[in-house]
């Protein structure tokens, strides 16, 4: 048999393990594309105009490509080997953590849950509209991970919640792969657009896009734009606002390095519920260099186990919601940029988040810099600085207009200036100051990777936990990370064992930006004069420069 199949992954990281199924099946003519929901769809219709008889996809994704083809759709169903996998990660993070999804996945789940005793909560929907009101109940009720399929990941990303997917294993693709060798064995449009259009007067509008009751796009355009400048996430959030509120919705998007102001209609036709997507462009603020608007709406687990850091989030809570003005100082990698995130994200309402990079910035600008849709700015690299006191007016006038201001540096700023505003400073701590977030640290980049690179291990143990806090990391948490992901990577079993990172960190082969705090003084002496040899391709001169000593000295203390 000659069956042609087309498989559409809804994730990219599932790709590797159908390449590895393909094999198994020399009688299959087996294609694949990764696209989820309405993308998904897209790429099955090309796939079926392309000759494929079956095809096999997950989830939400399979429940819309059946709708829109006329060969069979198989769905991928999940293995227990997939739950426990899946579940094992997520309990691992210490996040207060739901299950979000069909019968399909919660059935499951809860069995698992139940023998396993995690400490999990389970929550079913019936249809794909249910999830982001139930998203949303769920972060406000303290919910800071959600654990799903991919419409619920992306869902809960776009709320800023850390959306936990649940991948699809080997066996999983290769039962539906046998699936389809026994369906194989079986096998032998509309009047309401214009009545719309009517309301709506098209040359008024001249982007828009026009969707029906069932969320399906029967009319777009977009004179400005190439295609959509919305994201899939973005459509999804405004089109659950306007369902559940009916009315007209405004909001604010950032996509395609422009900023855009969307409104949304809820319009009633014949009995028929229609909605009307409008995008105006904005005078993007983000043609000027120097400038960015963050569109991460992720929001990431913070690491507060230890004292310090906890006294610190108290404070910067306390000054933001108060809009005061906050200095974050300290050096590289110690979270600054991660904690102004997840401070905006908490309690910004919704609002954007501006950077502006003064090593870039033409420092012109800011006098016309436009404050609308803006909830907190973030000022780095104000080393470079020419003018204090427009800086000084700028952030006055940020203040009036109710937007936030971070300043993150890692050296000094003039004692004047920093009276003159009333800044408020705060001194982050370096990595040995807070080593008991190590821990927590380490298990999410795991599972970071885990889902990124689809990496083995699914958590870390307390020898190696133990290990990893002998380290010296010069750029902090910046070099955790990267030491994590090169584990991760080499890693063969599920738990990552201490002598995974010591082999790893001492490979020559692999970024040495760690340092193992062993030996005698003058070992460790004799590691960083290496290290810096490295860096200066084994220029002595250059080493002996950076290390403030002579060539003649660097060369004994080599020898020694």
């Amino acid at each position: 048999m000659n069956i042609k199949i087309h498989i559409v992954a809804p994730y990219e990281s599932m790709i590797p393990v159908i390449q590895e199924c393909i094999g198994f099946f020399p009688t299959f003519e087996i294609r694949y594309s990764i696209g989820d929901l309405h993308e998904g769809v897209k790429q099955a219709i090309h796939a079926v105009s392309n000759g494929a008889e079956i095809i096999i996809s997950r989830g939400g994704t399979a429940q819309l490509i059946k709708k829109n083809v006329r060969v069979p759709v198989l769905d991928m169903q999940l293995s227990g080997y997939d739950m426990i996998r899946s579940l094992s990660l997520a309990t691992n993070l210490e996040s207060k953590t739901a299950i979000v999804g069909f019968s399909n996945i919660t059935s499951g789940a809860q069995s698992i849950i139940d023998l396993l005793d995690l400490p999990l909560k389970v929550f079913t929907v019936a249809d794909s509209d249910e999830v982001a009101p139930l998203i949303l109940e769920l972060k406000n009720s303290g919910y800071q991970q959600i654990v799903g399929d991919v419409i619920t990941v992306k869902t809960s990303n776009a709320y800023g919640l850390k959306g936990f997917l649940i991948q699809s294993g080997k066996e999983s693709i290769m039962n539906a792969l046998e699936d389809a060798k026994l369906v194989y064995g079986y096998l032998n449009d509309k009047n309401y657009l214009m009545k719309v259009m009517e309301q709506f007067i098209l040359k008024d509008h001249p982007n828009m896009m026009i969707l029906d009751d069932k969320n399906e796009i029967i009319y777009e355009r977009w004179n400005d734009f190439h295609s959509s400048p919305l994201t899939e996430a973005d459509l999804y959030i405004l089109i659950t606002d306007l369902e559940i509120n009916k009315q007209k919705v405004t909001r604010s998007f950032m996509t395609q390095d422009n900023l855009f102001d969307v409104t949304g209609y809820f319009i009633q036709v014949n009995q028929q519920s229609f909605k009307v997507i409008v995008t105006e462009k904005t005078v993007s603020i983000l043609e000027q260099k120097g400038l960015s608007i963050d569109a991460d709406t992720t929001s990431e687990p913070i690491a507060a186990a230890s004292e310090v850091i906890r006294n610190i989030l108290i404070h910067i809570e306390t000054l933001y919601k108060n809009n005061q003005i906050i200095l974050l100082q300290g050096r590289k990698g110690t979270s600054k940029d991660f904690i102004t995130r997840y401070i905006h994200q908490r309690y910004s309402d919704e609002g954007l988040l501006l950077t502006i990079n003064f090593k870039e910035f033409d420092h012109d600008y800011l006098d016309k810099m436009p404050l609308r849709n803006i909830r907190t700015i973030r000022l780095i690299h104000p080393e470079y600085i020419d003018d204090y006191q427009r800086l000084s007016h700028f952030i006055k006038e940020c203040l009036t207009h109710h937007v936030r201001i971070f300043i993150l540096t890692e050296s000094m700023l003039p004692t004047e200036f920093i009276q003159e505003v009333k800044m408020n400073k705060i001194i982050m701590p370096d990595l040995s100051e807070r080593k008991e977030d190590i821990r927590i640290l380490a298990q999410y980049f795991i599972a970071y990777y885990n889902q990124k690179y689809g990496t083995i291990p699914v958590k870390i143990n307390g020898e190696a936990i133990r290990f990893l806090e002998n380290f010296t990391y010069p750029n902090n948490i910046d070099n955790l990370k990267n030491l994590i992901k090169q584990v991760a990577l080499n890693e063969k079993d599920y738990v990552i064992q201490k002598e995974t990172i010591e082999r790893v960190a001492t490979n020559e082969h692999l970024p040495a930006d760690v340092i193992f705090q062993q030996g005698t003084l003058k070992e460790i002496e004799k590691e960083i004069i290496k290290l810096v040899l490295k860096a200066e391709n084994n220029n002595q001169t250059r080493a002996a420069e950076r290390l403030g000593i002579n060539r003649a000295t660097l060369w004994r203390k080599l020898k020694e």
